[in-house]
C-alpha cells in the first residue's frame, strides 16, 4: 500500500501575495485529531514532494483544509501555490503533531498563539466542540505582519460566528486577538511583547497569565517559539508531549510552512 492517498482539488483561494489555502476530497479511512499535521504534496517527475502541513479542517469535515505560504524558489510551495480546482495532491496516510489537547493538563483557559500560516492547526481546533466542552475561555492570538495577512483568519472567525451550531459557542467562549507588527491596527506588537506587558490581557479584557488555569499551544516562527517558551518556562510552565501532559505544548515539526 502506498504511504499518500491521491486527493482532488476542490478549490483554491489566494489572500495576498504570500498566503493562499486549498480545499481536497478527504480519504473516509484518513482519520487525524483537531491539531495535527500530516504530510501533503505534490508529484513531481514522477516522485513524490511532500511537506508537512497542519490541517486546517477539523475531523469531522468532510473535506481537507490546508493554508500555505508561498514560496517563490522553494521546491513544493513554488508549485504548490499553482494548483487549481480538478487537479491532483498526494496526502500521507499517517497523522501525527503535539498540539492536541490530550497533551495538555486540564485548565480553565486556552491560549491558541500563532504567527504566519502557524493559524492553521488552531483553525482545527476552533472547529472542535471537545474544546469548548472543556474549557471556559478559548484566545486565539494571531500575528502577522501586514494587516492583510490577518484575512484568513478574519473570515475563519466571521464564518464561525454565522454557523449553526458553533456560533454559541464563540460569542461565549472565543476570543479572537489579531496584532499586526508592520502596519497601524487596533492592536499593534508581537505575541511575546503582548503576553510579557500584560497588553493582550488587558486589550481582551481579561486577568493575565496564569500557571493554575492557563494551558497554552504555541505555532509559528522560530523566534516567536524561542521566546515564548523561554518565558513560561522562567514561569514555571512546564512542556507537554505525547508520554506526559504539561501546560503547554509547541509543534516543532516546521515553521512558518
Amino acid at each position: 500500500m502506498s504511504a499518500f492517498q491521491k486527493e482532488t482539488v476542490l478549490s483554491v483561494r489566494h489572500w495576498t501575495d504570500s498566503l493562499f489555502s486549498f480545499t481536497a476530497t478527504r480519504d473516509p479511512g484518513f482519520r487525524f485529531q483537531n491539531g495535527q499535521f500530516a504530510m501533503i504534496g505534490l508529484e513531481v517527475e514522477g516522485k513524490p514532494l511532500m511537506r508537512a502541513y497542519s490541517m486546517a479542517s477539523a475531523n469531522h469535515e468532510e473535506a481537507l483544509e490546508f493554508f500555505s505560504i508561498k514560496v517563490q524558489d522553494g521546491p513544493l510551495t513554488s508549485r504548490l501555490q499553482k494548483i487549481r480546482e480538478g487537479d491532483i495532491i498526494l496526502v500521507g496516510r499517517k497523522a501525527t503533531g503535539t498540539l492536541i489537547t490530550g497533551n495538555l493538563i486540564p485548565g480553565k483557559r486556552l491560549l491558541l498563539l500563532s504567527t504566519g500560516t502557524g493559524l492553521a492547526p488552531f483553525a482545527s481546533l476552533i472547529k472542535d466542540p471537545d474544546v469548548y466542552e472543556n474549557y471556559e475561555t478559548i484566545v486565539l492570538a494571531h500575528g502577522c505582519r501586514q494587516v492583510s495577512e490577518l484575512a484568513y483568519g478574519e473570515h475563519l472567525v466571521e464564518g464561525l460566528r454565522d454557523h449553526e451550531f458553533f456560533g454559541p459557542l464563540i460569542r461565549d467562549k472565543l476570543v479572537y486577538y489579531p496584532t499586526v507588527t508592520r502596519e497601524p491596527f487596533r492592536n499593534r506588537g508581537r505575541i511575546t511583547d503582548l503576553i510579557a506587558s500584560n497588553q493582550m490581557f488587558d486589550d481582551i479584557g481579561l486577568s493575565g497569565l496564569d500557571i493554575e488555569t492557563d494551558r497554552i499551544m504555541l505555532c509559528g516562527s522560530p523566534a516567536m517559539l524561542e521566546d515564548l517558551h523561554a518565558m513560561f518556562s522562567a514561569r514555571g510552565f512546564v512542556e507537554g508531549n505525547h508520554s506526559k501532559p504539561g501546560h503547554f505544548v509547541i509543534e516543532k515539526a516546521f515553521v512558518e510552512r
